[in-house]
């Protein structure tokens, strides 16, 4: 029995109940969890889960199982009087699908060729992204969506770690609320990280709950980023994107960096 096989009888097992059914998707390597009163579910990957699984045990099972039933409660909660205050912008890879299971066309806007945004309905534990049907619902424009999630933002903390390796500064956002990738679009902030930037200043969004921010300051320091990405990337339980970016103008600049070379442009990006 292959270890996905395992991982999905074991999840299955850990959420059954009889408001619920499950769908594996066997070319695609996929679980489905629906709540059969809303509709609604959660799908997992279990290809990169079941590898990590392995080595992680219990620890990754409880975090799935959490990860899920927050999921199924959201499809149940309603947003209080004043849903624009709730509403914040998320960061996807740009293969993230741009609509749901169910067919609703979700809400974005492009960002960068390896990024797009969209937005997402806060639920306090978990937050819901917005589609088109249920912005219409909220009785909420799209003008209203993009002001606000830019506002509410602006509200989140910006503390960050520092870390020094080979002569170059690497900082780390990391506050697990689900928008540490989204902080890249506070340009506020990076305008004053940019202020303690005394190399090139490159960024990173391996997945949604991290955001590094790099002082480069000699050539070791790119392959350094490189790795750190990579590494996130690979241990995200949302990746976004191996691919750092220069921060240069208030404009995000894709980049491949080569080992122990200076970095190449994306010549495919504007």
């Amino acid at each position: 029995m292959s270890s996905s096989i395992k991982l999905k009888k074991t999840l299955e097992e850990r959420l059954s109940g009889t408001d619920r059914e499950f769908a594996y998707d066997r070319e695609d390597d996929t679980l489905r969890i629906t709540d059969k009163k809303t509709g609604k579910g959660v799908s997992l990957s279990l290809g990169g889960l079941s590898a990590r699984w392995s080595k992680e045990k219990d620890v990754l099972l409880d975090k799935l199982v959490y990860y899920v039933e927050e999921g199924l409660k959201a499809a149940h909660q309603k947003a209080d009087n004043n849903p624009l205050s709730n509403i914040f912008p998320v960061i996807r890879s740009a293969s993230f699908p741009l609509e749901t299971p169910e067919g609703e066309i979700l809400f974005y806007q492009e960002h960068t060729a390896e990024t797009r945004i969209y937005y997402a309905l806060d639920l306090g534990k978990t937050y819901k992204l917005l589609t088109n049907d249920k912005m219409k619902g909220l009785k909420v424009d799209e003008s209203q969506v993009l002001d606000a999630a830019r506002f509410n933002l602006k509200r989140l903390a910006t503390d960050f770690k520092e870390d020094q390796v080979a002569g170059n500064t690497f900082y780390f956002l990391n506050h697990n609320d689900g928008y540490d990738a989204s902080r890249i679009l506070n340009t506020n902030f990076l305008e004053d990280m940019k202020k303690k930037i005394n190399g090139e200043m490159a960024v990173a969004v391996p997945h949604q709950d991290v955001l590094i921010i790099a002082d480069i300051r000699n050539k070791q320091g790119y392959d350094i980023l490189a790795q750190m990405a990579m590494q996130f990337f690979m241990n995200g339980r949302v990746p976004v994107t191996a691919l750092p970016f220069l921060y240069e103008n208030k404009e995000l600049e894709p980049i491949f960096i080569l080992a122990k070379n200076k970095p190449v442009e994306d010549e495919t990006t504007d």
